[in-house]
């Protein structure tokens, strides 16, 4: 008798989609390839209730970072681990060390748009 919630996130820019890095060298090319750009992170949910009913959508949220140099990457790297993040990056992991602007949903970015969840579940 309980709704069940599946999502997950990926990160594109140009045509290219950026999963989870396989190692620290990937994690910075991510990052250098978002350097000084706009990206788009985008989240699938599926909501499956308990009467059987099934509800996906995507949710798209703009993402800019400053110039990033390989000084701002090692800092970002000293403090969070890239290996387990869509595109290499957690807005909520010291993201300001990146110089993000958002456009859009921050949590959509975190890896589930709650208000657009929460919205189908009232």
């Amino acid at each position: 008798n309980a709704t069940v919630i599946g999502a997950d996130t990926l990160v594109a820019i140009d045509s290219r989609i950026l999963g989870k890095p396989a190692d620290l060298l990937e994690a910075r090319e991510m990052l250098s390839a978002l350097s000084g750009r706009t990206h788009v992170v985008c989240t699938g949910v599926c909501l499956i209730f308990p009467d059987g009913r099934i509800d996906c959508f995507s949710q798209l949220t703009e993402v800019t970072f400053a110039k990033l140099g390989n000084a701002e990457i090692d800092a970002y790297f000293a403090r969070v681990n890239p290996l387990d993040k869509a595109g290499a990056y957690g807005i909520q992991e010291h993201g300001n060390l990146l110089g993000a602007t958002i456009s859009g949903s921050f949590d959509n970015v975190m890896g589930l748009p709650v208000t657009e969840v929460l919205s189908k579940l009232a």
